[in-house]
């Protein structure tokens, strides 16, 4: 499963999880406002609705792969669009510059914020699409169950390593510095890595 163009697949998975929005928005948020414990409680949270969701899809997959390969096809070039698209926000953010705030603060006990954190992907639809779109992308129409969640476990090492980084991160005051003079720079890359990614997938021979 490892080959190159799983590998485009696994990097655009973990630019898109660490791209801004409301998960990694959060935890930069709650690591700067309540500290690093507190951000690592609400990026666990984060990861139990993202695995919710990633175990839901693969069980609902694996089933469909096998008689309907052509929700598949649509479901894979809607998941090159998307990462067109966020090639394209990424690319208008760093056109647009300026100082933007980093992070959305949540605040309550351990258990709580594991429960925001875990609301925040649960109730988010586009969750389980994303999750939907990047097995359809990433696997064959006649994929194994066993081969379906080699693929979750994958994506989710990955995911583990953008939250849990974000909440380590962000809890450094001198991190923050950086990021916001090099925002634009980061936006670049970004904007360059989805649009590569987009077109790979879109050309390779997944089959």
């Amino acid at each position: 499963m490892m080959g190159p163009e799983f590998v485009a697949i696994w990097i655009a998975w973990l630019l898109a999880g660490g791209s801004p929005g409301p998960a990694t928005m959060g935890i930069a948020g709650t690591a700067m406002s309540a500290g690093r414990a507190s951000a690592l409680a609400f990026a666990t949270g984060i990861l139990a609705g993202s695995a919710s969701w990633g175990i839901a899809a693969a069980l609902g997959l694996s089933a469909i792969m096998l008689t309907h390969v052509w929700v598949f096809e649509v479901i894979r070039y809607v998941g090159v669009a998307y990462l067109a698209w966020l090639a394209f926000k990424a690319l208008k953010s760093a056109w647009q510059g300026g100082d933007t705030a980093v992070g959305t603060p949540f605040s309550g006990s351990a258990r709580s914020l594991f429960l925001k954190g875990a609301a925040i992907h649960i109730t988010n639809p586009k969750a389980i699409l994303s999750w939907g779109s990047i097995y359809a992308i990433a696997l064959p129409a006649d994929a194994q169950p066993a081969a379906v969640f080699q693929c979750f476990a994958y994506l989710y090492a990955g995911s583990i390593l953008i939250f849990i980084g974000y909440a380590l991160l962000f809890s450094s005051a001198r991190v923050v510095t950086v990021y916001r003079k090099a925002r634009r720079w980061f936006e670049l890359a970004f904007a360059g890595f989805f649009g590569v990614a987009s077109y790979k997938i879109l050309t390779a021979r997944l089959q």
